[in-house]
């Protein structure tokens, strides 16, 4: 072997350990999950799975709670990701201000976005409880409800609940990028806009958000992604109820993988789930690369 080939596979030698890793980790695991998906794999009798094509798809696209957790999902992930946007985009907005106690200001707001979600959970049911929650106890104290409201109890509120859980949760996240961003803005723009008498929201409109765009883009992209597979906070809040209140996509395949070990079933509802984000994140990539092109 000559100098030449050692000097071009130098490079794959060194990928290789991260290929391998890569491999183990993560293609194992998805290869593993779209062969439950095709069988009748059920846990506590691993030895009589049987193949059953896509029985399990399709079984899944009759299933009435499948179409349920799907339109709860559509508006767990829009309805988070959205608040968490324009909260995040509010507090960016203030922590590029200056104030004496900004950094202190900016230390702070991450502190959602460290805590466990299991914390969060646990901390947002205290709130709702019914009978020592603080949020019952301020709005009967300020006279808007007469009696406590069993807010993760009821059907009509329990899921509003658990995703507001969420946004406190996730708009750090947001503001961190968005104010990464607002960084890069060039500031001769700014003062160039000001001689020429535009307004604050004019300045916003034509410099601030052209110059924020891409990194919004992305940060709503890996939210999307997060947010669609989280259920964590709902499984420690709401368990999925009441009934079938709170059941998202991820947290039905949860279940059903879990609690009626059905994992063929499961990895059919994960892989249908997997596949919508694939086209979200493929309508991302080809935007990105329309946008590269132009």
């Amino acid at each position: 072997m000559n100098h030449a080939t050692v000097r071009a596979a130098t490079p794959y030698g060194f990928l290789l350990p991260a290929l391998v890793l890569t491999a183990l980790v993560i293609l194992y695991p998805v290869v593993q999950t779209v062969w439950y998906s095709v069988q009748d794999y059920i846990l506590y009798a691993p030895d009589d799975a049987r193949f059953v094509g896509f029985r399990n798809y399709a079984a899944a696209l009759r299933d009435e709670v499948f179409w349920i957790s799907l339109g709860h999902s559509a508006v767990w992930v829009g309805g988070i990701v959205f608040a968490q946007l324009a909260l995040g985009l509010a507090t960016a907005l203030l922590l590029n201000q200056s104030f004496w106690w900004r950094g202190l200001a900016r230390a702070l707001v991450i502190i959602p976005w460290a805590l466990p979600s299991v914390i969060i959970g646990l901390m947002w049911t205290w709130i709702y409880d019914y009978n020592t929650g603080v949020l019952n106890d301020i709005l009967i104290r300020m006279g808007v409800i007469s009696q406590p409201f069993p807010w993760l109890a009821s059907p009509a509120t329990a899921l509003g609940c658990v995703m507001l859980a969420l946004v406190w949760q996730g708009f750090p996240f947001f503001a961190v990028m968005i104010l990464a961003g607002l960084q890069t803005v060039p500031r001769e723009l700014y003062e160039a806009a000001e001689i020429d008498g535009a307004t604050a929201f004019r300045q916003f409109v034509h410099i601030t958000a052209p110059g924020i765009a891409g990194i919004v883009a992305t940060a709503v992209l890996l939210r999307i992604i997060w947010v669609a597979n989280s259920l964590d906070v709902i499984l420690v809040m709401t368990g999925g109820g009441p009934g079938y209140a709170t059941h998202t996509l991820p947290l039905y395949a949860f279940l059903r993988a879990y609690s009626g070990m059905e994992f063929g079933s499961a990895a059919a509802l994960a892989l249908l789930l997997t596949v919508m984000l694939l086209a979200i994140v493929w309508l991302y990539v080809t935007r990105q690369a329309r946008e590269l092109d132009a």
